[in-house]
């Protein structure tokens, strides 16, 4: 009898707690300002929208809901809702006309855990905008040492040459070998220098990166931004790569407090050393953010972004080659009829060709790499289309539904170099090339990425003719969908040294 009349009382103290829950959630929206948000599915207490959003390709979900509640509406990811913002004039009329509003960062739980909420891809108000600011005129003019960006690649991209060419005759998988290239520009612009690909210290960061993005693009990583706590009490290998990414910040502080031993102001020579600079003028000026725990969340950035982005693009151009040969033979008419093959490409070359310029940014909107942008953030309560978004809401602009629109793209839906070509065969810009993103939020390294991709795909088409161990018309170039975007699919190539 004691025992049924306690598995009694456990069974109703579980219906109250159940009826709380309930009670709660349709009461937040009174509680946290939330009762004027745009529509959405309706969620179900705690949980949300998780049952309704596929965690292995969420944005195909928020292009299905996009149809249904419009161009912004909202999910429910666990028990917070995230604004999701669909279409060209709406991203424009949020991340442009409103700009200041829709500028924050989101706490992403997975990027905060690597961060600690700071760097320049993790931070809000005034330390993002100072350390923005710093980082886009560091890249931009480089303002150390006495090599540009451009020569920094040219360079890597005659490293990357070698490394194809060891090859010979045999078929080979580049993605290894794509992203040390790309990586190493990171390195020499961060450190000041170069690794060699089998050197065991540059391994040891581009395990970082991997073991990063290979969690980030898992559904237990999306679990992880939903459910932090309670995932990190359960057991798995993130542990191991979230322990990894803490050596890597103990190397970057590491370097970071070597070269202050013997900085020279008036010539700093890399990344890190302008940042030094940058403390020691301002000193212990209050509030300042130039200091350790900023520089080093600001080198994972550039490292994290940089390398993945770039080396995935790459990637995907190459395998395009393969699938459309013709496309490959006359961008190698245009890199010879401009270019030759006596000198390595220049970035000003690129004015003089139209259609390989053409075909790169057609393979970063065919692709779609960045489905929806790193998460925003709502930095006050704002009014927007007739709904009210509350201060510290996320916001996901979903670049794809522009990417993809055939309002603005002749063929969306196919690799086709003509929708960036004029009847003229001269390139022509169009407003829905959103693969950097847009507004104040926008890639900060798209300047870099722009000369790396030019430079480095030119670079490689001028030496060699791509061929797949697979007939064109079979070979699959569909990305592979992950959690947060679209990676190329693996593959092996030959590539033959031209004549």
């Amino acid at each position: 009898m004691d025992f049924l009349s306690l598995l009694a009382n456990n069974v109703i103290s579980l219906l109250i707690g159940f009826i709380v829950i309930v009670l709660f959630w349709k009461n937040i929206g009174k509680k946290s300002n939330t009762a004027r948000l745009p529509p959405g599915p309706s969620p179900i207490p705690i949980l949300g929208n998780i049952f309704q959003v596929d965690l292995k390709q969420p944005y195909k979900s928020y292009l299905m809901f996009s149809k249904k509640y419009g161009s912004v509406f909202t999910v429910w990811l666990g028990p917070k809702p995230v604004v999701v913002l669909s279409g060209y004039e709406t991203l424009k009329e949020a991340l442009v006309n409103q700009g200041e509003e829709f500028s924050g960062r989101a706490s992403y739980p997975v990027l905060i855990q690597v961060t600690k909420g700071y760097g320049v891809l993790a931070s809000n108000g005034a330390r993002w905008k100072d350390l923005r600011r710093f980082s886009i005129m560091t890249l931009k003019n480089f303002g150390m040492g006495r090599r540009s960006i451009e020569e920094r690649v040219q360079e890597e991209a005659k490293f990357l040459i070698k490394a194809f060419s060891e090859h010979g005759d045999s078929t080979f998988n580049p993605n290894n070998l794509l992203c040390n290239a790309v990586s190493n520009v990171i390195c020499s612009i961060v450190f000041g220098q170069r690794f060699e690909y089998n050197d065991p210290q540059f391994k040891f960061l581009q395990k970082g990166i991997d073991g990063y993005f290979d969690f980030l693009s898992s559904s237990k990583g999306q679990l992880f931004n939903m459910f932090p706590k309670l995932l990190w009490c359960l057991p798995g290998p993130h542990h191991e790569t979230f322990q990894h990414l803490e050596r890597v910040r103990d190397y970057f502080k590491q370097e970071a407090e070597r070269r202050m031993k013997n900085l020279n102001i008036d010539s700093p020579q890399d990344y890190i050393e302008a940042f030094l600079v940058r403390m020691v003028e301002q000193g212990d000026q209050p509030g300042s953010e130039f200091h350790f725990e900023n520089l080093v969340s600001s080198i994972w950035s550039l490292f994290s972004a940089g390398t993945e982005t770039a080396s995935s693009t790459l990637r995907q151009a190459l395998l395009l080659m393969m699938k459309y040969p013709q496309v490959q033979e006359r961008i190698q008419k245009e890199i010879d009829e401009v270019v030759g093959s006596s000198r390595s490409p220049l970035v000003q070359d690129r004015q003089n060709m139209p259609y390989t310029d053409a075909v790169i940014h057609e393979v970063q909107r065919s692709m779609d790499l960045a489905p929806t942008a790193v998460p925003h953030k709502m930095m006050s309560d704002t009014e927007f289309k007739g709904y009210c978004i509350p201060e510290g809401t996320m916001v996901l602009p979903l670049l794809s539904s522009v990417l993809s629109d055939p309002k603005l793209w002749k063929n969306p839906d196919v690799f086709d170099p003509e929708n960036f070509l004029n009847e003229n065969g001269s390139f022509k810009k169009n407003d829905g090339f959103l693969a950097f993103g847009m507004g104040k939020r926008a890639c900060l390294g798209e300047g870099l990425a722009r000369v790396e991709l030019f430079l480095f795909f030119s670079s490689l088409l001028q030496r060699f003719t791509f061929r797949a161990t697979q007939p064109p018309e079979v070979i699959n170039t569909s990305p592979v969908c992950c959690s947060f975007g679209q990676l190329p699919r693996i593959y092996n190539c030959y590539a033959k040294l031209r004549e």
